[in-house]
Order: structure tokens, then sequence, then C-alpha cells
């Protein structure tokens, strides 16, 4: 058997020579002082033993004190010591064993590889996406949170490559950047993905649990309603802001009408009649996907039209600010709240909430109420008689409403 000072005195000579090992193990020097570790077995194809040679990598003599991580980055460049070559030579002849060619194994052990590189993140979750029975707005509004908060740090890695920490990094951004609701929609949507990728054998665990607890919860009270003393304080804190004044606008149109904070930022030109003082929300746009019409107070129409003198010419009532040919973002509404103090206080969802409560308080028909939210009658029996849209009673109570909020 050789030892390391054979192997790492060995010359070069005029031809290539061998020294040998055990169990097949040699060391083959070269004319160019090349020294590559060589396995020599035979395996049974066709009913004949048949020799091969596996190429093992290149000797190399591993420095005092080398670290482990030092060591894997040298294997993973072809250069093993004595002690190293004996440990492949000693895999090899397990596979030998089992009737397979080391070197036929490591060829597709390569080619798992570069398949797994290929399963990336974001080919995953696009897939994950796409098989979801969700209308596209919804697709569109998760993959917009994708593409914003998750596939900038983890869409190009590996499934398997995806470690806890890796998930951790991308929960605490989104929670400083983009705040505690989107954070935790990250962290249910990335644990979605892994299930799907574990049940399609592209991964083998979920890298979110471990640290699905890491962040503090979200303590913010989005259901809750706001009393009429702190909707009057938020009303005032709103005229003071300096911002968008189209962001302002928005905000206002949600609250004159009670509609859900995206129907709002999204509006288009289209939708609205102002001289019949209609808004007609298309069924694409609804979470229930049926049109809802809903009546316009007196406020929001004068607001419109000095709105269409800004922006008419584009197909978004509210513009983006950094392209103006997409709607403005939800976020627009969070920074405005940041802004004015009102974060973890308030939730934009929170204002329909409030609308129906107060509304209720006021005497109001829960018919009218709930036809104003777009909600579906509970009862299956009263919902099948009643298809009344109230919308000349709701066209008063939004009148109501609308004059209550500027009084506040």
């Amino acid at each position: 058997m050789l030892n390391d000072t054979q192997c790492r005195t060995a010359k070069a000579k005029e031809r290539a020579y061998k020294l040998s090992d055990d169990k097949g193990l040699y060391l083959e020097v070269k004319p160019n002082g090349v020294k590559s570790w060589r396995y020599r077995f035979k395996l049974e194809k066709d009913g004949v033993l048949k020799e091969s040679i596996f190429a093992i990598g290149n000797y190399a003599s591993a420095p005092a004190g080398e670290s482990e991580e030092a060591a894997q980055a040298r294997r993973a460049g072809g250069l093993f010591t004595l002690a190293e070559a004996r440990a492949e030579r000693l895999k090899a002849r397990g596979l030998v064993k089992q009737g397979i060619n080391p070197a036929h194994e490591r060829q597709l052990e390569k080619i798992k590889r570069v398949q797994q590189s290929a399963i990336t993140f974001e080919s995953v979750a696009t897939e994950w996406l796409a098989m979801k029975d969700w209308e596209a707005v919804t697709k569109k509004r998760r993959l917009d949170m994708l593409q914003r908060v998750v596939f900038p740090k983890i869409g190009a890695l590996p499934m398997r490559q995806i470690t806890p920490p890796h998930i951790l990094d991308v929960l605490q951004a989104a929670h400083k950047q983009n705040g505690p609701t989107v954070a935790a929609e990250a962290r249910r949507t990335m644990s979605g993905i892994f299930e799907f990728a574990i049940s399609t054998l592209r991964a083998d665990s979920d890298p979110v649990h471990p640290v699905r607890k890491a962040l503090p919860p979200n303590k913010t009270q989005h259901k809750r309603p706001l009393s009429f003393e702190e909707i009057a304080q938020l009303f005032r804190d709103l005229e003071k802001h300096g911002g968008r004044f189209e962001t302002r606008c928005a905000f206002k149109l949600m609250w004159w009408t009670l509609c859900r904070p995206n129907e709002a930022v999204e509006a288009k030109w289209s939708e609205f009649d102002l001289d019949k003082a209609e808004w007609r929300i298309p069924a694409e746009r609804m979470k229930k996907r049926k049109e809802h019409v809903i009546p316009l107070p007196k406020q929001a129409v004068e607001m419109l039209r000095v709105q269409h003198g800004l922006t008419g010419h584009y197909e978004h009532v509210f513009p983006g600010r950094d392209d103006r040919h997409k709607p403005m973002s939800m976020a627009s509404f969070r920074q405005m709240l940041n802004v004015l103090g009102w974060a973890g206080k308030f939730s934009p969802h929170a204002t329909r909430t409030t609308g129906s409560t107060r509304l209720n308080e006021m005497g109001f028909s829960s018919d009218w109420i709930e036809r104003q939210l777009a909600h579906t009658e509970p009862n299956s029996v009263r919902r099948t008689y009643n298809h009344a849209d109230y919308f000349g009673d709701r066209a008063k109570m939004m009148q109501q409403w609308a004059d209550l909020l500027d009084k506040k």
C-alpha cells in the first residue's frame, strides 16, 4: 500500500507509470507531472466480466490545518489526498458490488444536479400559482407580491438550496419594508409553494416552518371599526397630509362609497357616469365576480370631476406615480397612513367594517348596507327570492354618510 510520502515525491518519467495502492486503487503519474487517482474494477456485462477504469481525480497533499470547508472546495475541484482517494474507492466498490458502474453513476448524479439547479423557486412558484383555482385578478395580486418581496431574494435559487435563514431574511425584510400583513402573506405563500414542491418531489422539506414564528404577531386590528371620534381625527390628519393629491382622493372615495381598497385604487374612468352619479364596477373586478353598481354622493362626484381634469386622459382615475398607464398601488394607502401616524391603528380594509357598524347604529336597513358592501345574502332561501338592488335607498343612505364624514 502507498503512503503519502511516496505519492508526494513521485517524479514524472518519459512515460506514464502507476503506483499501486490496494483493491484496485492506483496513482498514475503522467509525463507532464500530473498525478491522477484511478480505480480498476471488473463489472459483468452480457455475462462476461469486463475491466473498466474509474477516474477519481488528481492527487493533492492537504496543507496543515486545512479547514473542512477548504477541503470540500478542494475535492469539488477534483483534488484528493491518499485517504480521500481511498474513501472514494470504497464508495465506488460499493456501487460495483451492486452491479453499478461508478462512472455511469457519477454522470447520472451530474445530470441530477443540473436538473435540480434548473428547478428554481420562481419556476415552481409560477407553476404553483398557475394551478390555483383563483380569479385572474387574485393571481395577479399574489404574483405582484412575489415579484416585489420574494423573487428578488430567493427566486433564482434552486428549491433544495433554500434554507431557513434565506426565508427569515425574506420575512424580516418584508416586515420592515412592506409591513406585517405583507410579511404574513409572503410566509403563507412560500410555505404553500414548498408544500407543492415536496408533493412533486422537488423539495425535501419546508424551510418556512422553523422560522414561521420568528416575527412578532401582527397587532394591527384590521377589522376593528373606528369610533366617530377616531374617524374625525383620521380625516383631520388626512387634510394635513402633504403627499399625493390622488392618494387622498382615492382614500376619500373608498370612505364615501365603502368600496374595497383595491376597487378604489384600480378604478377606471369607463366605470363612471358622473351625470347619473353612478359607479358601475364590472364583475371581473369584484370579489364575488358580479357587477356592482354604487351610488355616488355629491362629494364623490365633485371630487371626480376635478380629478377628471387631471387624469381624464388616462385609463385609470388614479394612475400610478411611476407608470401612469397602470393604477396606483395599494401600498400608497399604507405609506400615507405611516406618515400620518395611523399605522398599526387602522387598516384601509377596516373602512368597510367601520361603515357597516356605524350605518347599522344609525338605523339604516341591514339589506341596504349589505347590498352597498356587495355582500352575498347568507340565507340561501332569502338569497333566491331577494334580488332587490335598493339603489335609491342606498343613494340616500350614502349621501347622509358622506355628509356625516364632512362634519367630522
